[in-house]
This record gives structure tokens, sequence and C-alpha cells, in this order.
């Protein structure tokens, strides 16, 4: 298993939103006992010189194999956080996305590696159920706020 910590610099990120019956595709975060410590919509680090939505594009290409298009102005979130006692601090582009039409249909769950080899596993989970008694944190921190703000108007 591979250990992760954050970065210690700061990072700036795009994350896509994608939904299937009012599901959010969402991967696995775990914590050092490789127990579900939460789950975080797809996506990655922007490269230098590279704009969100091009490196957002190629995340879920490199991750999926997939072509997705960008349907929604970002949301730009700061996001500092603490994983395994270490501070993490990233800038985030959060967008959602639109897969490819037949693109994972009859899949609950989409399993793949990260570039160091670490297996993740996404799966479509019910708003209602993150950050609720007992499910997993919807990370970043906040994010579901803003979702359930942004269907309110």
């Amino acid at each position: 298993m591979t250990t992760w910590r954050p970065h210690p610099h700061i990072r700036v990120v795009a994350l896509g939103l994608h939904w299937r019956d009012g599901r959010l595709l969402a991967a696995e975060i775990r914590d050092d006992a490789n127990r579900i410590k939460g789950v975080r919509p797809l996506g990655g680090e922007i490269e230098f010189g590279e704009s969100w939505q091009a490196a957002l594009i190629r995340e879920f290409d490199e991750e999926l194999g997939i072509d997705v298009s960008i349907t929604s102005e970002p949301l730009v979130m700061e996001n500092i956080f603490v994983h395994e006692g270490a501070t993490g601090h990233e800038v985030m582009f959060i967008v959602e996305v639109a897969f490819p039409d037949g693109a994972f249909a009859g899949q609950d769950r989409i399993d793949f590696r990260e570039d160091n080899g670490e297996e993740i596993i996404a799966r479509w989970f019910d708003l209602a159920e993150l950050d609720a008694e007992g499910g997993p944190c919807l990370y970043p921190t906040g994010l579901k706020g803003l979702l359930l703000e942004g269907k309110d108007r």
C-alpha cells in the first residue's frame, strides 16, 4: 500500500463533478490503516503552463481513458487540510463534467491506478449520505454545502 502525504507546497488542482441519477462520482480516500476516510471528486494537479481546463481533460483521460466535456463555470475553492498529521494546501477549480454517451454504463464502480501505482476505487455517491453520521466525508471540506447551495438557485 502506498502511504500518501500532502505536498509541502500549495498545489493548484482541477476536479470534475460527474453526476449519474443524482449521485456524485468520487474516489475513495483511505487512511494509513486502509479505512475509507472520505471521498473526493476525480481530477488532479495542474501542470506548469497548463490551463485548468486542459489539466482536467488530461486527468480524466489518464485515469479513466475518456474524453470529458466541461459543462459549467468553475467554482474556485481554497482547501487547507490535514491528512495523517501532515498539512496540505490546494487551490481548486471545480466544474461539472459530462462523460461520453455510454461510458461506464451498468458499472457501479470504476477501478483505476494513479501514476504512482496506487489503486483507486471511484463510485457514485448520494450527496445526502456524504458528511452524514456513519457515512464518508466529502472532500474538500465545505464542497457539499456549496453544491447544495447551487442546487437551490
